[in-house]
């Protein structure tokens, strides 16, 4: 396993682009290099080798939780929106590989919650844009070198 470069940030998503991409700016403003799955090459590998070869690298992970299924429970049978389950996925995956502290599950309103997992740090992607600092603040904490003067030449 290669060591974690703190300057990587992986995001993980589904199929809000718009979301993706407002994310993907921010992390970019603030100095640091976003990891997006999709636009990286794939030199011939299976797309879990890809993957485990390019979230290896990430020192931090911003997984976004956008209305991309719906699902529901069996006793209730209310559907409600959902991630994506490949996203659920690679949570699971950063949450182990990187711990509770370095891994933020960046939500629409709305979008069901993953339950029971402790020290999951989860923030609203509110349209006033508060998720900005609340994210930057996230990385700061965990030793990401986060830059907001870069941020502030940036607005």
């Amino acid at each position: 396993m290669e060591e974690k470069i703190l300057s990587k940030v992986f995001i993980v998503h589904g199929h809000d682009e718009a979301a993706k991409h407002a994310v993907t700016r921010f992390v970019e403003k603030l100095g640091l290099e976003a990891i997006i799955l999709d636009e990286q090459p794939s030199e011939g590998l299976t797309i879990i080798d890809k993957f485990e070869e390019y979230a290896d690298e990430a020192g931090f992970a911003i997984v976004l939780l956008t209305h991309d299924d719906v699902g529901s429970s069996k006793a209730t049978g209310k559907r409600k929106p959902r991630a994506r389950q490949d996203v659920i996925f690679e949570l699971g995956y950063f949450f182990r590989g990187l711990g509770s502290k370095r891994v933020c599950a960046l939500y629409k309103e709305g979008v069901e919650l993953i339950s029971d997992i402790p020290g999951l740090v989860y923030v609203s992607m509110d349209s006033e844009n508060a998720w900005q600092l609340k994210l930057e603040q996230e990385m700061r904490n965990v030793g990401l070198p986060v830059n907001p003067n870069k941020l502030l030449q940036n607005r």
